[in-house]
């Protein structure tokens, strides 16, 4: 895949995959407006989280197209295994940047409705990735996905640990 088309896609996904979990959901749910005040500390951290998370996820989506020459999208996926980057501590750094955005939102409007949400979004993808995304980029990647997943944690980062090295992964399915 060329890469201005690996852009344009990832794009296009990204507005419409995370675009409506963490922003079309919350606003609907809440419309955006705020309940009774948290304390502003906690509003400040759910606006440093949602910052953060808008961060992450564009950083994450753009190692698709870098490094990978695809998308995030299953119809449009890498021609490489993504393990750069973020991606060198956490498997999954994507799903952790939407909720982070779900979450800070929650703080930020001071609305528990969003937590309820966010919780509810991260089984949903917790049972995506493993049912769906963890035998689909098995499959895909082969050993370089099987000594990726033994090495970067899928969840929690980890920055104790020795990160993935990019060259450690062979080329697609060796």
């Amino acid at each position: 895949m060329r890469r201005a088309h690996a852009a344009a896609g990832t794009a296009a996904f990204l507005v419409l995959v995370p675009g409506a979990v963490a922003g079309l959901g919350p606003w609907w749910l809440t419309h955006w407006q705020s309940g009774p005040a948290y304390p502003l500390p906690v509003r400040i951290v759910g606006v440093v989280l949602a910052a953060a998370g808008a961060i992450v996820l564009v950083h994450a989506f753009t190692r698709f197209v870098i490094d990978g020459l695809g998308t995030p999208a299953p119809i449009a996926p890498t021609e490489r295994l993504v393990v750069s980057g973020l991606y060198r501590y956490v498997r999954n750094p994507m799903y952790l940047a939407v909720l982070a955005v779900i979450t800070g939102q929650a703080l930020l409007l001071s609305h528990p409705t969003l937590l309820g949400y966010a919780a509810a979004v991260a089984a949903t993808v917790a049972g995506f990735v493993h049912w769906y995304e963890e035998p689909t980029l098995t499959r895909r990647y082969g050993i370089a996905y099987q000594r990726y997943r033994q090495t970067v944690p899928a969840w929690l980062p980890s920055l104790r640990r020795r990160p993935f090295a990019t060259d450690e992964a062979p080329p697609h399915g060796q």
